[in-house]
Order: structure tokens, then sequence, then C-alpha cells
């Protein structure tokens, strides 16, 4: 194989959009590569202080496997944080493939002036899996960057089926909230600048709610400006007499949708805006050809945990799991992250 840092970003992302993994123990995954592993996320990271590296192997002049890394400065000179999200992009079942994409990652890393690197690979938490990153030298990480647990529907069938696996009062609170007068609209290219004013007014609101941290406005805006264009992305309005309630921001790639960010005003809620908001986005992703639909993010604890704590836990994650679960999705859980440290006292030093 050789090997290549310098590709065009044209390059970068025909090779993901044709990506299709394969797992430990040999399975070929009904998945292609994630989103984060996009330009379009580098970009959107690049933008706020972050910088991008990619490196590909080729085998007979075709792209074979690659990874998308970003790094962020330390203060002072002190070096970089690396950080390769949903990747790498490798054949999981050829562990030699792995070993030298990964001796890549680390000879650029160490270019960069990396204290370490935070591996998050696109793999269900398994025991092959597990074995795989052990064998290339990498050890479990303490900090997850992603969520390392969440809830995934399947697409696969029609609308009707999706809501007869859903929880009971969930499928009542979606026809609530259509009987109470709440609508659903999709921005547009005319509205969008107004509703992302409304979209920042709510998740604000909601972080100082729940008190957690959001991004800048600019943010917002860079992600939904920068997927737009390919269609990835969506930002759905939910409102009663004109009136925002609640919004969110749906993005799909390869198949598959996310939702990444919500948000939400207090007021109203018993017409169940944040219920027909999920569908319509739901309902988003399956026209866009999307075969399933991550929540994106819940306590990470068994599921015979999760169900006999969520009604009466206030913290965390714990409100989003007691929402989410009436969805009828799966509970799935990734490997989370594994790191490779290449100057061990500062990464101490860094994490104290």
């Amino acid at each position: 194989m050789s090997v290549s840092s310098s590709l065009n970003v044209s390059e970068w992302d025909s090779f993901v959009a044709g990506f299709q993994p394969k797992h430990p123990g040999n399975s070929t995954s009904t998945s292609g590569a994630h989103i984060l592993q996009t330009s379009t996320w580098a970009t959107l990271k690049c933008n706020f202080g972050w910088s991008a590296t990619r490196i590909v192997a080729r085998r007979q002049g075709h792209t074979v496997a690659g990874a998308q890394i970003l790094f962020r400065p330390l203060p002072l000179g002190l070096g970089n944080i690396a950080y390769l999200p949903k990747g790498p992009l490798v054949d999981w079942s050829d562990i030699e493939q792995c070993k030298y994409i990964m001796s890549l990652c680390d000879e650029v890393c160490r270019a960069r002036r990396a204290l370490f690197l935070i591996v998050e690979p696109d793999l269900v938490d398994n025991e092959f899996a597990n074995n795989v990153l052990k064998t290339l030298g990498l050890t479990p990480g303490m900090q997850t960057v992603q969520p390392r647990r969440t809830i995934t529907i399947s697409l696969k069938t029609d609308p009707t089926d999706i809501l007869a696996k859903m929880k009971q009062k969930t499928r009542y609170n979606i026809r609530l909230a259509e009987r109470s007068g709440v609508k659903v609209r999709i921005a547009t290219s005319e509205t969008i600048d107004t509703d992302l004013l409304q979209y920042q007014n709510l998740i604000e609101s909601t972080g100082d709610r729940s008190g957690f941290g959001v991004h800048s406005a600019k943010y917002y805006s860079d992600a939904y400006h920068l997927f737009a264009p390919a269609k990835q992305v969506a930002l759905l309005m939910a409102e009663y007499q004109g009136k925002p309630l609640a919004s969110l921001m749906v993005f799909s790639y390869g198949g598959r949708a996310w939702y990444f960010y919500g948000a939400s005003s207090g007021h109203e809620k018993e017409r169940m805006p944040a219920y027909a908001l999920q569908w319509a986005a739901i309902v988003w992703a399956k026209e866009h050809g999307c075969y399933s639909y991550d929540m994106w993010g819940v306590p990470d604890e068994e599921l015979d945990y999760l169900e006999a704590e969520f009604t009466s836990r206030k913290d965390g994650l714990w409100p989003v799991y007691r929402f989410k679960r009436g969805f009828g999705g799966e509970l799935e859980r990734s490997v989370g992250p594994w790191e490779q440290v290449y100057y061990p006292w500062a990464q101490r030093l860094y994490k104290r």
C-alpha cells in the first residue's frame, strides 16, 4: 500500500461517500462512513479553532482506507490535542490494514506535536472491537467526546410501522400536539436567517434551564449553511399561533440521520411541541432516504438500570432518556474513546 496525506477535498469526499466498512468479525456493515468524517464537518470545526489533516492508504491506485484527524492547539505553544472522530475508515477485519493506517496517524500526530490522539471509532461495543483496538496499541480513554450510548430508530419500514413501535404515550403526544394546534415547518432559504435567530434564543433558554453550555450563534449558522447545499441538514421549527416553542437541527449522510441539536422555550409544554417536532424530523429523514435515525445521546447505563431509574432521576441526560425512549428505537453503545499517548507527562499535566 502507498500513502498520501496531500489529497484534495473532492478526492476525500469521494472516498468517504463510497466507503463501505467491514467490522471486526468480518461482518460487512450496512452503514457507510459517519458524517463526522466528512470534509464538511472538518470545515465546521476549522471555523472554531481546529485544523484538519487527512491521510489515505492506496492499493493499486485506489484509496482503500483513510482517516480525518482534527487538531486543536494548546495554550502557550505546548502542542496540540489530536482527535479522530468516528474513524478511521478501514476494513476492521483486516488487522494489517488497521495497523498501517494507525501508524500513519501516529506519524502525522507526532509531526503536528500532538500530546495524545483520541480515537472514537464508529464501532459497536463488543469483544471483537475491543480486542482489535487493543491489538492496535490503543488504550481505553476516560473522557468521551461524543455520546457513547444512544437510541437509534430504524426507518426501513413505513411510517405506520415506525409509529407502531413507539410507546403508546408517545404516539398519543404526537397526535395531541397536532390537535392542540402545534405546527411544524422546515426552514427555507427565505426564512433561515430569522429561524436561526429564533433557534439561538431557544437553545440559550434551554441551556439556562438545564445548566449545560451551548454553542455560539455563528456555530449553528455555519453548521446549517455548510451542510445545506447538499441537502444534508434541516432546521425544524415547532410553533403555536406563530410563536416558536421548540426547534431542532437534523443532519443526514450516507443513509443515516442524526439529531444533533435541539431546543425548546419551556412554554406551552402541555401542547407537546417536542413530540411533534421529533416526529417531523423522523419523517424528514425517511423522505431523504435514511434508514436510521440516531437520537444522539442518553445516559451511559445498561437498559435495566435506565428503565428502573428514569422516572426518579432528573440529573444529566436522564430527562432526555425519558423523552427519547418513547420513540421506540434500539439502545446502542459504541466502543467509546481510545487513546494513543505520545508524551505521557504532558497528557497527565493536561488532564489535571
